[in-house]
């Protein structure tokens, strides 16, 4: 299982998520707003080497979840009173479903590709809701690959390596990738992941 090294930033989390909530005008679904991530995540990934928020993914029958991401979403208890401090400066549910930005994202967290890849996944994929939007992501193989699997099991753990891999058909790759590039982003994650062993 390729993993980059775990570091997991949640400010970035939370002002993505505000970031989306703004887009839309102050207030977005959360499950849209995590499909924006994932979307924004494989762009990174694919274009420059790395994830975001450096979250863990989890294959679950909606499509793609970043697990962290989901927590501060979901002001779950999970989260460290630091988590939890800092992002209900941000943004809070106002209902289940429903995140509200309670204020202005700082954008001085992320660095000017991050900031690109957000903008990849508005651009692309913000007019579509929450429904259209876990569907598309069932095209992509690093879900496909855990289809059957998760008629057993209600979440499994996701491989960035199959980030890499392309969907088929008409489906955007979320940046394209010449060989060379996938085997040098390849590596790359093969020896974070090396690293993140030596860790853990």
């Amino acid at each position: 299982m390729q993993r980059i090294y775990s570091n997991f930033d949640h400010k970035k989390a939370t002002q993505a998520l505000n970031h989306f909530a703004q887009d839309e005008g102050g207030s977005i679904n959360k499950m849209k707003a995590l499909k924006l991530i994932y979307f924004a995540d494989r762009y990174h990934l694919r274009k420059y080497g790395r994830l975001i928020t450096n979250d863990t993914y989890f294959a679950m029958n909606y499509g793609p979840v970043p697990s962290g991401v989901k927590d501060i979403a979901e002001a779950s208890s999970f989260l460290d009173q630091s988590e939890k401090d800092y992002s209900s400066q941000y943004i809070k549910t106002i209902d289940n479903l429903t995140l509200q930005s309670i204020k202005e994202a700082d954008d001085s967290v992320f660095s000017e590709t991050d900031l690109e890849a957000l903008k990849f996944a508005w651009d692309t994929f913000g007019y579509l809701d929450q429904f259209q939007l876990f569907k598309v992501t069932h095209e992509y193989p690093e879900w496909t690959k855990h289809e059957q699997g998760l008629k057993l099991n209600s979440r499994i753990q996701m491989d960035l390596q199959d980030f890499l891999k392309d969907p088929d058909g008409p489906v955007n790759k979320c940046f394209e990738l010449n060989e060379e590039d996938r085997a040098i982003r390849s590596e790359h994650l093969s020896e974070m992941a090396h690293i993140q062993s030596l860790w853990s």
